[in-house]
């Protein structure tokens, strides 16, 4: 069972091969989500089309809606 779409959880904690909405640190040094969606899959973190997004360290998750 996935917690609400809105409840931010840490990236630690994210499920592999679904559909998230992740946040990260920005050079601003501000959290910002990313506008598309993201899963993990292994140590890695890809794109909906699952292109590797390299550099990229989510803070935390949420369920794609």
């Amino acid at each position: 069972m996935y917690p609400s779409h809105t409840e931010w959880l840490p990236a630690s904690l994210a499920p592999a091969d679904t559909d998230l909405e992740v946040s990260v640190l920005a050079l601003d040094n501000m959290v910002h989500a990313l506008s598309f969606p993201c899963h993990k899959v292994g140590a890695k973190w890809v794109d909906a089309s699952g292109k590797t997004l390299s550099g990229i360290e989510p803070t935390h998750w949420r369920r794609w809606s």
